[in-house]
């Protein structure tokens, strides 16, 4: 957990309570007001602040006291995040802009951000009266373009959409929820990205027996998950006697989820370099609802 024992500030007036002021070398430098709609409240960071993972400076493996505000740092990734924002253009209100992607790559080479997503992943599902680990979930995929800074290497053309750039693979819970996340170029198939994507999720999540697809991953895939990962992958498909709009069954919980990304401007395009990069930008997306969602008072 973030704090393991409590400890004296080091700061006569600590403006903050988190590890940064109270161990670290925080105190050193100025506070700031909250002052953007992304900024957490009090109640967010209460509420995630025992969530949070522990540094690594206090785990024994090495490297300084973190010198800067832990929660100015998540306020400045989720004000990038939220307001697709270069990392030059970062306010100057928050810490140095080197120092916020230091923190973001420390973040994303650790897996700290898949950490702490899937910690606020279980808080929610305790808080709506849920099994923290879910039994079915959604999978499905999404093409982006991107940007000029992608590689050839990590870019290509998905001829069904027409979208040159790369495809996000995701497996939601049926909450909504985010359970998995790869990013690969556009052209590379559903099912062999299932493949990767369904095993890595089936060990995270020893529960899970059922996910429920479209039409774009029958074939050997429908065998494949009962042998190899013993869960049952359902195809669910449109109707062709149905006039109209129809929402399939089940698949409408991934389009939603889909449908939030797009509200957070950095995910619109994928600007990143690194395909690692691009699936930490989408577990921030995701605690950004997570954490709103968690400090609402329960009806």
């Amino acid at each position: 957990m973030y704090a393991t024992a409590e400890a004296e500030s080091t700061s006569a007036t600590p403006a903050c309570d988190c590890l940064a002021h109270r161990i670290g070398n925080a105190a050193d430098h100025g506070g700031r007001e909250r002052r953007y709609p992304t900024d957490m409240t009090d109640a967010e960071w209460s509420t995630i602040r025992p969530l949070l993972p522990t540094p690594s400076w206090m785990r024994g493996r090495g490297g300084q006291p973190e010198a800067y505000c832990h929660r100015a740092m998540l306020d400045a990734i989720r004000y990038l995040v939220d307001h697709g924002i270069k990392w030059r253009a970062v306010p100057a209100d928050f810490p140095p802009r080197d120092r916020v992607c230091a923190f973001f790559r420390r973040w994303r080479d650790h897996g700290l951000v898949a950490e702490f997503h899937d910690r606020l992943h279980a808080r929610i599902r305790a808080k709506l009266g849920r099994d923290a680990e879910p039994t079915a979930g959604v999978i499905d995929s999404q093409s982006v373009k991107a940007d000029a800074v992608v590689g050839s290497e990590s870019r290509g053309f998905d001829g069904g959409k027409q979208i040159n750039g790369r495809k996000r693979h995701v497996v939601d819970d049926t909450l909504g929820l985010l359970l998995g996340v790869m990013v690969t170029a556009a052209d590379v198939g559903d099912r062999a990205a299932a493949k990767v994507l369904l095993r890595d999720v089936a060990d995270a999540h020893h529960l899970l027996v059922l996910v429920w697809a479209d039409g774009g991953y029958t074939g050997s895939l429908v065998e494949y998950c009962p042998a190899r990962l013993a869960l049952v992958l359902a195809i669910v498909k449109r109707s062709d006697d149905r006039q109209g709009f129809v929402v399939p069954p089940k698949r409408w919980i991934v389009e939603r989820f889909f449908a939030h990304l797009m509200r957070t401007r950095r995910l619109v395009r994928d600007f990143q370099r690194r395909t690692t990069s691009a699936e930490a930008m989408v577990y921030w997306s995701m605690t950004l609802l997570m954490t709103r969602h968690l400090a609402r008072p329960r009806r």
